[in-house]
């Protein structure tokens, strides 16, 4: 059985668990020693969890809050210009080498968190994704041992202020109001018989399909970016690599399609998870 690790609040309190139909196997109350999914990864420790699987759930969950599946990742370094359908409705050349931007955890929540859509622009735009849970950190890690070193996939939602974005040749600004972008519902734990490149991802924005594609479409396939990361990081238990968007991004669309208060919006990829969120406009100071 995949095994599926979320982490979430209930009430004021953090934790995290086993997900299963039914509810929440609580692992946080019961492994005191490690007090957040990160701290386990880690320790190297996912067998801990294991080991409760068989439990019955004690969580409904109706009864939780979910969070991003590592709430405070150390880095969260995205990949730019990544599916070659997007490659090529965006304009651009094959890239020699991936493009990293980073993203700062304030600026993602998680599943059934609204999104924020800021005053500042209306230029929100939606970028389904596959993330990269890093278990074992390192430097310098070969593309040949690469998925030795990932704990576990979630879907990603890269919420992208695209005139923001533009403003430079850096994405940071577009990249990073807060509350612009999501992760989980949960981590999928990775395992020898998990192939990546067999996931394929879907967006669809108040149920229509903006985008799909098998992560097989990937110009940098998950091995070479940890490689690349990697090799100018090192990278720490819990981060994220954020592998790249499909074609079909409201950007590139004729008229361009932005994503609005009161829209939902859904990253699908079989065998990971469904990631949906609502979109909110920002509070007025």
């Amino acid at each position: 059985m995949t095994l599926k690790i979320a982490s979430f609040k209930q009430g004021a309190r953090a934790s995290y668990g086993i997900v299963h139909t039914d509810g929440i196997i609580d692992c946080g109350s019961r492994l005191k020693e490690f007090p957040d999914l990160r701290s386990i990864l880690a320790a190297g420790a996912v067998n801990l969890i294991r080991g409760l699987e068989n439990m019955d759930p004690d969580i409904a969950i109706d009864d939780i809050q979910w969070l991003p599946p590592i709430p405070r990742p150390d880095k969260i370094l995205c990949i730019g210009i990544n599916y070659r359908a997007h490659i090529k409705e965006m304009g651009r050349e094959t890239p020699e080498y991936p493009w990293v931007f980073v993203r700062f955890a304030n600026s993602i929540v998680g599943h059934g968190t609204p999104i924020v859509r800021p005053n500042a622009s209306d230029h929100f735009d939606f970028e389904g994704e596959l993330a990269v849970v890093i278990g074992q950190g390192g430097r310098h890690i070969p593309a040949a041992n690469a998925l030795a070193h990932v704990a576990g996939y979630t879907c990603f939602n890269d919420g992208s202020v695209r005139d923001f974005q533009n403003h430079s040749s850096q994405f940071t600004a577009g990249k990073n109001f807060t509350a612009s972008g999501s992760c989980g519902p949960w981590m999928v734990v990775a395992e020898p018989a998990i192939d990546p490149n067999d996931f394929s991802l879907s967006t669809r924005l108040n149920d229509t399909v903006m985008q799909a594609a098998p992560v097989s479409d990937l110009c940098f396939d998950i091995p070479a970016l940890i490689q690349y990361c990697s090799t100018f990081t090192e990278l720490a238990a819990g981060d994220l690599i954020v592998t790249g968007t499909p074609g079909g991004v409201g950007a590139a669309r004729k008229p361009p399609v932005w994503m609005r208060p009161g829209d939902t919006l859904e990253v699908d990829i079989a065998g990971v998870g469904l990631l949906r969120n609502t979109v909110i406009a920002e509070p007025e100071d």
